[in-house]
């Protein structure tokens, strides 16, 4: 059975659908303020696992990935270009669309705007008012959250130890830590009418209404970074909730990726674009060290560690090559080992799953050594359904025909490793030994690894 930390919770649950067969996700995606870092990009690939691991045990699954295409930095950057907000945000809502793609992210079943839902903010909030957990001051809207007596369940923190904002006296709450649903408008600012005037969505209104639009009332799984437990979340809960929904049965939050100890965001300086990431290794290596972690764990990014990573990918590919080269077919999925789906399982435990995909890679090279294609191309076959399901199988059509920065580096690559090779089988001929070593001795120093088999001489990189 299939156990996931729920963060509201704080246990590891068995996961029991809401409709035996089908599950309904919801994921907090991108606020398209600027292009994407890898950190941002984290939280999308680990919701990929989940949902192609969710696949994998036959269910039906929903998926949904926001776009907050409206916030104030969108407007800050929008006005420092001198253009509107939708240029910023649609600019990067592409950049983020490519990134995901890149990456080999299964695109979503929906991916809504905010923009796109004003009216179902509209009823949600006016649903709130008739209830009285919100309320209107100068045609803003405000969650009272002293009126909803679970707040905090969340995040675990007691609403008298949370700090208010230091502009909130002035603002016309009725308590310091209410929190708003829509934003009356300003000057110079985009706005859309509503029965309390000309105003923006709040942050967390739009979550809520577009969860339920698409995922009902009531659904499965909500996940997101963990940087948006508080308070995003917890409000999202509050409004949600006391509104009548009963909202998300599961919590899942990611961890962030560090750089020198410190969550990666443009504030600090160390933010790494997916856009130049892949230009130093492929993006099927990036997305391979990014799955890597377990999603709970802060992932430190390195450039060595990265290259660390791809190298032991490789390793992979390189054993998928020799395999099948051995069947002298293409290989097909096979079976997974129960090891594998039990650490899957367990949390989506994918370190331990990747362990599995090692260790099942080194006894098909112990087989190939031996003679033994059978059995290798077994274990190759069940290292492919492995692979498939963290979304790294370089056999998948993605992969092998979507075009990567270093297609021309590849075969640049090729060539001259195919004049190396001949002018080494040359200098073998003539019985040149000391020249066809120092032709393997020179492209081995240049991370190219000859390995003689009696159909000639195979290469792999690192």
């Amino acid at each position: 059975m299939l156990n996931l930390y729920d963060t509201h919770t704080r246990t590891l649950r068995p996961f029991e659908p809401l409709v035996a067969g089908r599950v309904g996700i919801y994921v907090c995606g991108a606020t398209v303020q600027a292009p994407p870092h890898v950190g941002h990009i984290r939280s999308g690939l680990s919701f990929d696992i989940l949902r192609r691991w969710l696949m994998a045990l036959n269910f039906d699954v929903t998926y949904i990935r926001n776009v907050t295409d409206i916030d104030d930095k969108i407007i800050h950057n929008a006005s420092h270009e001198d253009v509107p907000y939708w240029v910023v945000a649609m600019r990067n809502e592409r950049a983020f669309t490519w990134a995901y793609d890149v990456l080999g992210c299964l695109p979503p079943t929906y991916e809504p705007r905010a923009t796109g839902h004003i009216p179902e903010m509209v009823a949600l909030m006016q649903r709130l008012i008739d209830s009285g957990y919100a309320y209107e001051v100068n045609g803003t809207v405000w969650f009272s959250v002293r009126s909803w007596k679970s707040y905090g369940s969340l995040s675990g923190q007691r609403l008298d130890d949370i700090m208010p904002s230091a502009d909130a006296a002035t603002l016309g709450k009725r308590d310091l830590h209410d929190f708003a649903l829509w934003k009356a408008a300003k000057t110079d600012e985009p706005y859309w009418d509503t029965p309390w005037g000309p105003g923006r969505p709040g942050w967390h209104i739009e979550c809520s209404a577009m969860a339920t639009k698409y995922l009902g009332a009531e659904f499965d799984i909500h996940g997101g970074g963990i940087d948006l437990v508080f308070p995003h979340h917890e409000n999202e809960i509050a409004q949600s909730c006391s509104a009548g929904d009963a909202y998300a049965r599961y919590w899942l939050h990611n961890a962030w990726v560090t750089t020198s100890g410190e969550k990666m965001s443009k504030s600090l300086g160390n933010s790494l674009l997916v856009s130049e990431v892949v230009k130093r290794v492929r993006p099927i290596e990036l997305r391979y060290y990014l799955g890597s972690a377990h999603y709970r764990s802060m992932l430190e990014f390195s450039y060595d560690a990265l290259e660390e990573s791809a190298v032991g990918f490789r390793r992979v590919e390189a054993f998928l090559g020799r395999a099948t080269e051995a069947a002298g077919r293409q290989l097909v999925t096979g079976v997974r080992p129960e090891i594998f789906d039990a650490s899957m399982n367990d949390d989506l435990g994918v370190p331990g799953a990747i362990a599995v995909v090692h260790d099942t890679v080194r006894a098909g090279n112990a087989a190939l050594a031996e003679g033994d294609t059978t059995t290798a191309v077994a274990a190759a076959e069940s290292v492919i359904a492995m692979l498939d399901v963290l979304g790294v199988n370089p056999y998948a059509s993605h992969w092998s025909t979507s075009a990567t920065a270093d297609d021309s580096r590849d075969k640049a690559l090729g060539v001259l490793v195919a004049g190396a090779l001949q002018a080494r089988s040359d200098a073998r001929a003539n019985k040149d030994f000391a020249a066809a070593d120092a032709v393997r001795d020179q492209l081995a120093e240049a991370g190219v690894v000859i390995e003689d088999t009696p159909a000639g001489p195979r290469w792999t990189v690192g």
